[in-house]
């Protein structure tokens, strides 16, 4: 009767107690497991309600802010959208006053390719340098001290439709970098740089010939077929079958392992593109060195909604059937949450975090999903209704997730959307959409339409949630203090009780929020949290009547959400809060 009170206080040994926190916020998932979990606690629940706004600035760009701030020693950085303006701000002095300002050279073209608004998910630091993607298909590295380019690299091809506006990761001497490029039809790729150079020194495609995967059947871990990205598509559909890497990546240094997800297969339209489609909607785990293949696993075979697997993959030990194992945790767009064995890839746990009607569940001993087949869809099908979750799926990827090893709860933002879904037939055109689909939502049931949750992944079960009147499309942040952050569409900035998702307090920041908060020590030792204001992304194109400095621009917004911009604006701001 004592083991299980006697587990509950081994738990956090055995899950590894993290290092003491630094302060720092170096990368965009706080460490290399992706965690977005921070060990300072001088917020807590008792004290957050005192939480206050202690400065903001505007970075004077109207755009979708994603992604997030990072904190090297005394200097916040900040990326901006197009035109990626790098700012360096100086916490030590009154007012935070600006270091310097890198403004890169960036191609407007990019403003006509980008699939989603022309957004940025942030920066990495690393060797001195802070590194980050342009719009328009090139990484920059930039001196963190004086602000001088030091070197820049194309890595992507607009005319082939590939854009960047993911953040680059940093494994090793190696940068990691992918493209957005799904709905254009891309021949989607991973590359590996030189930290100190830039130089391209690998190249590994998510579809195609082994030899041009890197992968090597029947070695190591890796148990695809000879080819099954080529054999899983019909004829030579897979050079344009999309699988763009525009998410997060994490890195497991013991097994020297990368993780990353790939994005939806081209076009929409399946009946272009029988088979599997692998590795589209994929985890895939590679060498950072040389990019090999090492295992990969595909959450959504054949993809018929558009159900990109870009979500960040979760690196953490847990107790699950029993046994401690080394886990990757990740909540796709498909609206399931997923525990593999991060050394393998063997599923351990997949079990529905939102309303999905797609699948009736996830076959644990195979891994594929249990598909209805009614909700499948294709141009000879018509009109296919009540499909859930919609293409922006249960959770959106660019909506990082944390988890707090002190509560052993993973934190997410979720969206309660259903679709209906009609396919056509496309040619493409290098460079122009590439899509075949007319795809309206609706709101899902139950009168809310976006919820944050604390999620067991050992289990797959809800432990507790937050309903929302509109999707929640922000990151979030989970501290020491047992405090969780994250923001919503309509403009306020959140915090909960980690353990029981009490409402603690809430700030209006002005514009609805898509970016990921983090958590900071400052110069004088206090802990802040800062986190960016600026709707965007999809919501740009969605919330109708956002933009007042152009005149010409007043859409209608969409039917499913017609008060959004009744609360909210474009923006760009920081924000920072403390006690």
């Amino acid at each position: 009767m004592r083991r299980a009170p006697l587990l509950l206080l081994l738990l956090p040994i055995l899950q590894g107690t993290p290092p003491r926190d630094d302060g720092q916020w170096t990368m965009p998932g706080k460490n290399y497991a992706a965690t977005r979990y921070s060990g300072l606690a001088q917020i807590t629940t008792r004290n957050a309600p005192r939480l206050r706004a202690v400065w903001s600035f505007s970075t004077g760009v109207l755009g979708g802010h994603e992604g997030q701030p990072l904190v090297v020693g005394s200097t916040m950085y900040v990326v901006t959208p197009f035109p990626d303006v790098l700012y360096a701000f100086d916490l030590t002095r009154e007012g935070y006053p600006l270091k310097w300002k890198y403004r890169p050279e960036v191609n407007p073209t990019a403003l006509g390719i980008a699939c989603c608004d022309a957004i940025n998910r942030g920066a990495v630091y690393a060797d001195g340098k802070i590194i980050y993607n342009l719009l328009d298909g090139h990484t920059v590295a930039v001196d963190a001290v004086s602000g001088r380019e030091l070197w820049k690299t194309q890595i992507a091809d607009m005319g082939q439709g590939e854009t960047t506006p993911m953040a680059p990761f940093v494994a090793g001497n190696r940068v990691i970098v992918g493209p957005s490029g799904g709905e254009f039809g891309i021949y989607g790729w991973v590359k590996g740089l030189d930290v100190a150079t830039g130089k391209i020194l690998w190249t590994a495609h998510n579809m195609g010939p082994d030899s041009l995967m890197l992968a090597r059947p029947g070695r190591g871990r890796y148990t695809g077929d000879a080819n099954i990205g080529v054999s899983s598509w019909e004829g030579d559909s897979w050079r344009r079958g999309g699988a763009p890497v525009w998410g997060w990546i994490s890195y497991d240094p013991q097994l020297d392992l990368i993780y990353f997800g790939t994005g939806n297969p081209g076009p929409y339209n399946t009946e272009q593109r029988p088979g599997e489609n692998k590795w589209t909607n994929s985890v895939l785990a590679r060498r950072p060195r040389d990019g090999t293949l090492v295992w990969a696993y595909q959450f959504t075979p054949h993809d018929s909604w558009d159900f990109d697997a870009n979500a960040e993959m979760i690196l953490v030990d847990l107790m699950v059937g029993g046994r401690m194992r080394k886990v990757l945790v990740h909540f796709d767009k498909n609206g399931f949450a997923y525990t593999l064995d991060r050394v393998t890839g063997e599923l351990l746990v997949a079990e529905p975090f939102a309303n999905v009607t797609w699948a009736k569940g996830i076959n644990k001993r195979t891994g594929m999903p249990i598909v209805d087949t009614t909700k499948t869809t294709g141009a000879s099908r018509g009109n296919v209704q009540g499909i859930c979750p919609s293409l922006e799926g249960g959770k959106s990827p660019a909506s990082p997730a944390a988890y707090s090893p002190r509560t052993g709860l993973f934190y997410t933002a979720t969206n309660n959307l259903c679709m209906n879904f009609e396919a056509a037939p496309v040619t493409r055109i290098p460079g122009t959409p590439y899509i075949g689909a007319t795809t309206p939502y609706v709101a899902g049931p139950g009168g809310y339409m976006g919820e944050f949750i604390a999620w067991d992944a050992a289990r797959g079960r809800k432990v507790w949630g937050i309903k929302e009147q509109f999707p929640v499309w922000s990151g979030s942040v989970v501290t020491a203090g047992d405090v969780v952050f994250f923001g919503t569409l309509d403009g306020w900035f959140k915090a909960a009780d980690a353990k029981t998702g009490r409402v603690l307090w809430k700030f209006k920041v002005g514009s609805g929020v898509v970016g990921a908060p983090i958590s900071y020590r400052g110069p004088n030792g206090k802990q802040y949290i800062a986190v960016y204001a600026g709707i965007g992304g999809d919501w740009f194109l969605l919330s109708g009547d956002v933009r007042s400095d152009d005149p010409a621009d007043v859409r209608p917004p969409a039917d499913f959400a017609p008060d959004l911009a009744r609360h909210t604006s474009q923006g760009g701001m920081v924000w920072i809060f403390g006690l």
